[in-house]
C-alpha cells in the first residue's frame, strides 16, 4: 500500500579519458539508489549500492571500452533489496566509452621557438585503467592507430591559424623567426569531434606594434592628420577674416 518511490531523472554520463561518472536527480529522502550497469554482451554489475548520493563512479565496470552500456538507477529502501518485487528504476541513454569519452588535454612537456622552427613535445593523457604491472594505460594504449594529434598555431594577436598533424609525440613546424606564436594541441579520433587544449604562446620579444597592434597606430595617425587639417583650415579662415576687416577699415565713409 506504500506509494511508489520516486524514479531518477536527468541521467547523464560524464567521461574524460575513460574516467566515467554517472549522475542523476533528485536527492533521495527516505530512500536510496542502487546502480546497475547492463552491457550488450556482459553480465549486469551493481555499483554504489544503497547510496544517498546522486552520482556514481562506474569506471571500473566499463573496462570493455568498445561495449555499449545502459545504466539502471534503482530507487530502493534499505530493506528493498530483500524483496522479490522489482523496485522502480530509470534507464539511461546508451553509452560506448570508446566513441564517447572525451579526450583530455595532452601534457605539454617542452616547447621552444628557435630561428624559424617551433618545436613542441607532449605526452599522452593517462586513463584510470592499468596494465598487469600496475602502470596506467594512456589513451594511445587504448586507441592505438585510431589516435592522432593536431597542432593549431598562429602568430600572436593574429586570427589566421595553421595546423599540422602527427601520430608521434613531437611537432616541428616552420614559423616567422621575428614573431611570437600561440598554439594548442588537440587529440583527434578522425571519426568524431574532440575538445581542444589550453592555448600557450611563445615569447621571442615583442615590439610596440606587436603589443598594441598596427590598427591602433593607424587610428592615431588619422586623428593627428585630422587635427592638423582642422588647424590649417581654421588658420586660413581667420587670416581671411582679418584681411577683410582691415580692407573695410581703410575704405572711406560714404557721404563725407
Amino acid at each position: 500500500g506504500n506509494p511508489e518511490l520516486p524514479r531518477a531523472v536527468n541521467i547523464t554520463w560524464s567521461s574524460i579519458n575513460f574516467k566515467t561518472i554517472l549522475q542523476w536527480q533528485p536527492k533521495p529522502s527516505g530512500y536510496f539508489y542502487t546502480v546497475e550497469i547492463h552491457g550488450q554482451t556482459s553480465d549486469t554489475k551493481k555499483k554504489c549500492i544503497l547510496t544517498a548520493e546522486t552520482e556514481c563512479d562506474v569506471t571500473d565496470v566499463l573496462r570493455n571500452v568498445k561495449e555499449t552500456y545502459t545504466a539502471h538507477i534503482l530507487s530502493v529502501t534499505s530493506l528493498g533489496m530483500d524483496n522479490f518485487e522489482e523496485p522502480p528504476f530509470a534507464v539511461s541513454e546508451k553509452f560506448t566509452p570508446y566513441s564517447q569519452t572525451v579526450l583530455g588535454k595532452p601534457e605539454i612537456q617542452n616547447y621552444t621557438q628557435k630561428a624559424s622552427k617551433l618545436n613542441v613535445v607532449f605526452q599522452d593523457p593517462l586513463t584510470p585503467y592499468t596494465f598487469p604491472n600496475g602502470s596506467f594505460q594512456s589513451i594511445r594504449d587504448i586507441f592505438q592507430h585510431d589516435l592522432e594529434y593536431k597542432l593549431y598555431y598562429w602568430k600572436d594577436q593574429s586570427s589566421g591559424k595553421k595546423d599540422a598533424t602527427t601520430k608521434s609525440h613531437t611537432f616541428e613546424v616552420s614559423v616567422d623567426s621575428t614573431k611570437n606564436y600561440c598554439f594548442y594541441i588537440q587529440g583527434i579520433i578522425p571519426s568524431r569531434r574532440e575538445n581542444q587544449s589550453t592555448v600557450l604562446c611563445t615569447s621571442v620579444g615583442r615590439n610596440i606594434l606587436d603589443e598594441y597592434g598596427a590598427e591602433v597606430f593607424i587610428i592615431i595617425a588619422v586623428i593627428v592628420i585630422a587635427v592638423i587639417t582642422l588647424a590649417v583650415v581654421l588658420s586660413v579662415i581667420l587670416c581671411k577674416r582679418k584681411k577683410t576687416k582691415a580692407a573695410r577699415e581703410k575704405e572711406p565713409l560714404n557721404g563725407i
